[in-house]
């Protein structure tokens, strides 16, 4: 017998449990992934039904703008209710019940009903949605250790582009062959659907602090930080501020770009339907190049003010630039380019945002600090849809470009405050001082 035959073998669980726990991470990630693509596929699709919905229930565009704000009326309420919660309770279980009534929410309207029935869905899906984002961050971060986050959370927001990039071509299909409500109850299936697969696959990761577990240690003073303090950081501030501009420019892409296409320019259903995808992948592209270079930056000891504030701030400056530009180039096809561009870049900085926030509050605020932040720049979604509609009415054609100007506007402000104000170690630092 050899040296080799007599060595003893490793054992097996040596290497296992690293292994299951990175198979369960990643599966994890991909369930959110998909959640988050439900949930954006649920946001868009009035938006991609705005002309068949208005014809159907005789709306102006102030009406329509005005329905699609009333999904945002509880969304910042219960992001912010339901994440603090979620910091005291499984995160997983609050994952499953708000994917269960997702699909509630859709059947009133698929079933028939005027704009009330509508307005009434849209106000009980807002508020079933609006901590979705927050705690499937907070949920798929808490399977990585700080220095692994980039990736995973930049995952779980492409789950945002992809769920419009393969809605829109989808679900205009459906639209314009079997109507829009048949449309909702597509949405409705695939809502439960995700959640039977997440009762049996889905859970939360051990980076927490609470007592189910404590993998990770805190620093001392963590347990006494407050959501007070944590809000009246600058990073905080800057980080929520930013980002409402770029939730700006998510919410005209869900709510307006398809009438923009079909009606200020001229493309039919089906072109729109296929050309709506583009700022979406082109956001997809973006926020995956984020998660490359702010994590480059950070292995080479780059500080986060530049590797996550400072790249997220670039971010928003393009966008700017690009909307900015959309009045001053001549062609339909030119016009599609630059709004591409600006809207796929400006509506990209949540990734940042989440990560941000995650280095700045302890895990045991992390839950409220994200949900506060995401219910503040939500608020961007009540107030976007229904200030275009009323551009519409009044200036018809012209107002979809002037909303695309003041987007712009707003993400030049949005890029020089995250550029110049946020500064997550700094704050982390005073934090637990």
């Amino acid at each position: 017998m050899t040296a080799a035959d007599t060595a003893p073998a490793k054992p097996a669980a040596a290497t296992s449990p690293d292994r299951t726990h990175r198979t369960r991470a990643w599966t994890v990630v991909v369930l959110l992934v998909v959640f988050m693509m439900v949930n954006f596929a649920d946001k868009s699709v009035l938006g991609l039904a705005a002309d068949e919905i208005r014809a159907d229930l005789d709306l102006s565009a102030t009406q329509f703008g005005l329905a699609n704000s009333a999904f945002f009326l509880l969304f910042s309420v219960a992001a912010i209710v339901v994440s603090m919660y979620a910091d005291k309770v499984r995160p997983a279980t609050v994952i499953l019940m708000m994917a269960v009534l997702w699909s509630v929410a859709q059947v009133p309207p698929a079933v028939g009903g005027g704009l009330g029935v509508l307005v009434g869905s849209r106000i009980l899906l807002g508020a079933a949605e609006g901590p979705a984002f927050p705690v499937a961050q907070n949920t798929a971060l808490s399977w990585f250790p700080d220095h692994r986050r980039n990736l995973p959370g930049a995952l779980v927001t492409l789950g945002i582009t992809l769920g419009v990039i393969t809605a829109a071509p989808g679900l205009t299909w459906v639209i314009d062959n079997h109507g829009w409500r048949t449309a909702l109850w597509v949405l409705a299936v695939l809502g439960a659907v995700w959640a039977v697969a997440w009762h049996f696959l889905g859970g939360h990761g051990a980076y927490r602090t609470d007592d189910r577990a404590p993998a990770v240690t805190e620093e001392p003073a963590a347990a006494d930080v407050t959501y007070r303090r944590i809000f009246r950081t600058r990073t905080w501030l800057a980080v929520t501020g930013a980002y409402f501009t770029g939730y700006w420019a998510v919410a005209l892409m869900l709510v307006w770009l398809p009438s923009y296409l079909k009606n200020a320019l001229d493309y039919s259903s089906a072109e729109a339907g296929r050309l709506v995808v583009i700022p979406w992948a082109v956001g997809a592209v973006v926020l995956m190049a984020q998660a490359g270079v702010t994590g480059r930056l950070m292995r080479r000891g780059v500080d986060t003010r530049w590797a996550r504030g400072g790249v997220g701030g670039a971010m928003l400056l393009i966008g700017a630039v690009c909307c900015l530009c959309v009045p001053l180039v001549d062609g339909a096809g030119a016009k599609v380019a630059a709004l591409s561009l600006g809207l796929g870049f400006g509506g990209s900085y949540a990734a940042v945002a989440v990560t941000t926030i995650s280095e700045l509050a302890p895990a045991r605020r992390a839950g409220g600090a994200l949900g506060v932040m995401n219910a503040v720049t939500t608020t961007a979604g009540l107030i976007a849809p229904a200030v275009v509609g009323v551009m519409v009415d009044k200036q018809g054609d012209t107002g979809y470009q002037n909303a695309i100007i003041a987007t712009g506007v707003l993400l030049v402000v949005g890029g020089l405050v995250s550029t110049t104000l946020v500064n997550p170690a700094r704050d982390r630092a005073k934090l637990n001082a």
